[in-house]
């Protein structure tokens, strides 16, 4: 009896072929690895006025940055400013945070100013873009407004101490110049603030920041660390759509808008009340607009001119003066928003847009205008009681009508007895139009069109 035997060379040629398999898996595993044993570096994107929605996306940067155990969160910060109470939460953020927080002006161009110079000073580390400036950070009013004096020297004494202990690792000269920021409104480029120690590099784009921060050291609450940023991992953290929501609620321009787009549907509703849909749109501006107050300096003394306007409008309305009341509601209107957003003293980024406030309150004049035409044509119009709104309406006959006989007739979905006027036949089907009213009686005469 014969064996029949594998060749030699198909053993050898299976085993070569696991072998190799077992390697790539091997080299893809040991891959895989190394890329999820980079460091990571998020990155969020700070542009614009320091709002309560910018310090929850400050919040949720650093609960993912500590959850991922990021080596670094970078924050690009480009702002004007903002509330004091608001910089509070940012920095009290920023120095519990156990994952080192770099603050980076950018891009060329940016600034740090007023609240963005202490935010900047409370990272960890701080960078600067070529082109940009911190300072300016002397404290205003909730409206913009210049403050008193003995409540000046207050929150300057209290901003100074601040600043002097998250200064104070950098030295003396940059201590004396955070609080010259403060105290003069003292304003430096970022070469300046690098030369005097107010930051620590001065860095091209986020790549260069993360070359020149390799081997950095920082002390948060988790203690001393040594920064290991060479091969980082660059994630970017984007505004969520709840906070781009809030950001734009922040314009004063678009508060404006729904401020007045919430007045005129609510009196829309209570002119003709029964439906839901002005009603609802208005609740839902002036919401909106609410938010967009509480965040933003504005004069309150404002409002009583806004509401001065709409009110002349309504009496517009009711007591027609042929649009005299509706000019002076135009120009009480313009007045007002100017006064609410713009006063003196407002930054200009917070100001609301002069030829969006004049076109606005010619539109929201026009309509108005519109309507009191709509109410003097109605007033002029003769009253008609009874049958009598039956005049001029045109029906369609149900019954043939006999040249001196009567037919039936469907008027406004009723069954009404009519006669011809020219004492015609007139067919089923022919479209009537209805001449005089005599009891329950039509006269009618054929429009010449049939159904």
């Amino acid at each position: 009896m014969k064996k029949t035997l594998k060749p030699v060379h198909h053993l050898r040629l299976r085993g070569i072929l696991g072998l190799a398999l077992a390697a790539l898996c091997l080299l893809l595993w040991v891959d895989a690895h190394a890329q999820s044993e980079l460091p990571q570096a998020w990155v969020l994107t700070a542009d614009g006025p320091v709002t309560p929605a910018v310090a929850e996306y400050l919040a949720r940067g650093l609960r993912l940055a500590e959850q991922r155990q990021a080596e670094v969160l970078i924050v690009v910060l480009n702002t004007p400013g903002g509330g004091v109470e608001t910089m509070t939460d940012m920095i009290s953020a920023i120095r519990g945070s156990s994952v080192p927080v770099v603050i980076y002006v950018a891009p060329r161009g940016a600034m740090a100013g007023s609240a963005g110079t202490v935010i900047t000073l409370a990272g960890h580390a701080a960078a600067m873009a070529p082109e940009t400036a911190i300072g300016a950070a002397s404290p205003v009013g909730a409206q913009g407004e210049d403050i008193g004096e003995t409540m000046e020297a207050k929150v300057k004494e209290i901003l100074k101490a601040q600043v002097r202990s998250l200064a104070e690792q950098r030295g003396p000269d940059a201590v004396a110049l955070a609080e010259a920021t403060i105290e003069d409104a003292r304003a430096v480029s970022a070469n300046e603030a690098l030369k005097i120690g107010l930051i620590d590099f001065v860095a091209s784009d986020v790549h260069d920041l993360l070359s020149q921060l390799d081997g950095f050291l920082v002390e948060t609450t988790a203690g001393e660390r040594v920064l290991h940023t060479a091969n980082a991992e660059v994630l970017e953290l984007k505004l969520s759509l709840i906070e781009e929501l809030l950001l734009v609620l922040t314009n004063p321009n678009i508060v404006f808008i729904f401020l007045t787009i919430g007045v005129q549907a609510i009196l829309i509703e209570l002119s003709s009340p029964g439906g839901w849909v002005a009603g609802f749109i208005g609740v839902v501006s002036l919401s909106l607009s609410a938010y967009g107050l509480g965040v933003l300096p504005v004069n309150w003394f404002g409002l009583i001119f806004l509401g001065i306007a709409f009110a002349l409008f309504v009496l517009d309305i009711k007591a027609p003066t042929h649009g005299a009341l509706t000019i002076a509601g135009v120009g009480s209107l313009i007045a007002g928003a100017l006064m609410l957003f713009n006063s003196p003293s407002t930054p200009q980024f917070q100001r609301v847009s002069v030829p969006l406030v004049v076109i606005s309150s010619l539109i929201t004049g026009g309509t108005f205008v519109t309507i009191l035409a709509f109410a003097l044509r109605a007033q002029k119009a003769p009253v008609r009681m009874g049958n009598q709104i039956l005049l001029g309406k045109v029906g369609t006959v149900k019954e043939p009508i006999s040249p001196y006989g009567s037919g039936i007739v469907r008027v406004n979905g009723e069954l009404w007895s009519a006669e011809s006027a020219e004492n015609k036949a007139i067919p089923t089907g022919a479209r009537v139009k209805i001449l005089s009213v005599s009891g329950n009686r039509l006269q009618v005469e054929e429009t010449g069109s049939r159904d």
